[in-house]
């Protein structure tokens, strides 16, 4: 378990950041961006986790914030051995296959898309919206960092799958999508 005695540390004040290996890199550095990104994603979904407390979703989102966690260690984690260990916290093709399972079993009950939905609906809805494309935006942040350094594609998979899985729930959260929002291409022109 991680204990947390002092929050600040001051190594951080000459611009870089530590990470699992001990190694430092500077705060703008793809893998911290990425870092940083998925942190984003985790707090939009716990903003999404209020709107939805009682229901069945709030608990598999709260599954979901501590894979996220895993996947920050992962991201902060160089090199390009991806199996997991007993100091090396991986995300694993099992975490992607079960994100996968609960796409599914969502997307089951959802009316067929007739058109692109608008981001909305419901305030529950909206939230996890939200925490979508901040989903969208950590993955950019982890494929650019993969461009540059040895990524787990279990991990790139997972961050893809999660933000298709916010899109199945969004529209689960509008009524299985009878209260979702249609675009209406040249509605105002």
């Amino acid at each position: 378990m991680v204990k947390l005695n002092k929050i600040y540390t001051r190594t951080g004040d000459d611009g870089t950041t530590g990470l699992v290996d001990g190694s430092r890199l500077p705060k703008y550095a793809a893998r911290m961006e990425a870092i940083g990104k998925v942190d984003e994603a985790n707090c939009a979904i716990g903003l999404a986790i209020c709107a939805l407390t009682g229901t069945p979703h709030a608990a598999i989102l709260t599954r979901i914030q501590n894979d996220l966690f895993d996947l920050g260690a992962d991201l902060a984690t160089p090199g390009d051995d991806f199996t997991p260990g007993e100091m090396t916290l991986r995300i694993v093709p099992a975490q992607v296959t079960w994100l996968e399972s609960e796409i599914d079993a969502i997307n089951a009950h959802l009316q067929p898309l007739k058109s692109f939905i608008l981001p909305g609906g419901s305030e529950a809805a909206a939230r996890v919206h939200i925490a979508r494309a901040s989903a969208r935006s950590a993955e950019r942040a982890a494929v650019a960092m993969a461009a540059e350094v040895p990524a787990n594609p279990a991990a790139l998979a997972y961050i893809n799958r999660l933000s298709d899985y916010l899109f199945v729930l969004a529209r689960a959260v509008n009524a299985n999508g009878a209260d979702d929002v249609l675009w209406v291409p040249g509605q105002n022109r």
